[in-house]
């Protein structure tokens, strides 16, 4: 499982952790973990070139002893120290071996000619206790080196560590070396987008539970559900489809698509005649109406999603609530549902603005989830799911060709199958989201996709993951 820790959480294990090694040990670690990583992204060291930016923080520490490492290796370094405050063994001990330092506190950075000097600049400007934005001088620093690929320490300087938001200049990183335990900045978008790749640095923290997960592969299997010995198509889970109309029939091939990936023994459909001609040619083993363990409503649904609704809550089964039913979410309140709105969706059930909602993901999934007693899977490059009582889980599987009209009524069939395979309402939007992502990037080789081929790649999927 991957788990990100709040700021608060992380000081108070460093603190911790502090106190039983000597001084500077724990800078050294992760100064040494960054310094490796930079290697590793170089490719060499001789005769390569890299700049510090240095801030007054830890991190400026960080990268000036993870210079010193570089330096004895071969490496030129070069360190701006963009505070008056800066760490004076860090500055001293990369002189010592070699490293240029230069002064930009009052000073604008000159743009270098199209030659870029630097093979990497180690942003090292705020770190974990930072604020969003940065200081002019640092802007200056960055808007001289563009083009240069960032290493940032910890996380990118400039964004909210512990939420995800971005407000201001920020650094974007092509990699972000992070310590201990990766922060809610990695996982929640937009500041995810300005991490890049991850490189995570054990040094040994003892941490708490942590406020946010990102479920792996191996937890994906271990949820998934498996038929027994015993097992029959009634005790392995039937899903009930009220999704598509005359106007959209195709919202609900799509979503019995989803549903239809074998891990239910069973799925019914209950909805209109014109989306039924189409499922006897496409998906002859779907049945009609009866009892189910989950449904799955809303997907193009048109005027018919109210009651289509009401009739599924009177089952008193699980419901996954999407597209058209959403704005009737109200009638989810304690029951045992999953919503699934993206941020447009979401903005018209809380009165919000969009912009708001897909800059603050973390802050609105949470919301929703409170003020509708439900699950909510908030739809987006990094999908937020929250629960009511404020677990969250972010999904970082996918592909930017998922975004494709179709693709939300394929997650809900699948998150239904999962319902009625047993799995509870969090656990189930976990796993759909990430299985949805995942089998959109084999569907799609880097190359572009449809709906319908999502769909189509969740059996070879869930097969690979059950054999593992």
């Amino acid at each position: 499982m991957l788990r990100a820790h709040t700021v608060e959480q992380v000081r108070v294990a460093e603190a911790t952790l502090l106190a039983r090694l000597p001084e500077g040990a724990l800078m050294q670690r992760a100064a040494y973990g960054l310094a490796c990583a930079v290697l590793d992204f170089l490719g060499s060291a001789y005769g390569r070139r890299v700049v510090l930016l240095v801030g007054s923080g830890d991190n400026g520490g960080d990268a000036l002893y993870a210079g010193v490492v570089l330096a004895r290796r071969g490496v030129q370094v070069e360190a701006w120290l963009l505070s008056e405050r800066v760490h004076e063994g860090g500055v001293a001990a990369l002189r010592a071996v070699g490293g240029r330092v230069r002064s930009l506190v009052e000073e604008v950075a000159p743009r270098p000619s199209r030659d870029l000097p630097f093979d990497v600049v180690i942003d090292g400007i705020v770190g974990i206790g930072g604020r969003p934005g940065l200081r002019p001088n640092a802007v200056a620093a960055l808007a001289a080196l563009e083009g240069v690929p960032v290493v940032a320490v910890d996380v990118p300087s400039g964004v909210d560590v512990d939420t995800g938001a971005i407000d201001g200049p920020h650094v974007t990183a092509t990699l972000t070396v992070t310590f201990g335990t990766h922060k809610g900045c990695h996982l929640l978008d937009p500041a995810a987008l300005a991490c890049g790749a991850i490189d995570l640095v054990d040094i040994g923290l003892a941490l708490p539970e942590a406020p946010i997960e990102g479920l792996q592969p191996v937890d994906v299997a271990v949820l998934l559900p498996r038929p027994g010995p015993q097992a029959h198509k009634y005790t392995r889970g039937v899903v009930g489809i009220r999704a598509g109309s005359a106007t959209y029939p195709g919202a609900g091939l799509l979503s019995v698509s989803g549903a239809s990936c074998g891990l239910a023994g069973m799925v019914r459909y209950d909805g209109d005649p014109a989306v039924v001609d189409r499922l006897r040619e496409q998906h002859p083993e779907v049945v009609g109406p009866g009892r189910v363990q989950a449904w799955v409503v809303g997907s193009g649904s048109d005027t018919g999603a109210e009651q289509a609704f009401r009739d599924s809550l009177a089952d008193g089964v699980p419901v996954v609530v999407d597209a058209d039913a959403l704005a009737f979410a109200d009638l989810a309140r304690g029951q045992s549902a999953v919503l699934t709105p993206h941020a447009g969706e979401l903005a018209a059930m809380l009165g919000a603005d969009r912009a708001e909602i897909e800059a603050r993901s973390l802050e609105f999934a949470l919301r929703a989830a409170r003020e509708y007693d439900a699950v909510v899977l908030l739809k987006g490059r990094h999908t937020v799911i929250a629960e009511p009582g404020g677990r969250v889980r972010v999904t970082t599987s996918g592909t930017p060709w998922l975004a494709t009209a179709g693709a939300g009524d394929v997650l809900g069939g699948l998150i239904g199958t999962l319902l009625a395979g047993g799995l509870d309402p969090f656990d189930a939007a976990s796993v759909g989201s990430w299985l949805h992502g995942a089998a959109a990037a084999l569907a799609a080789s880097d190359g572009p996709l449809v709906a319908g081929d999502v769909a189509r790649a969740l059996p070879a999927l869930i097969a690979s993951l059950i054999s593992e």
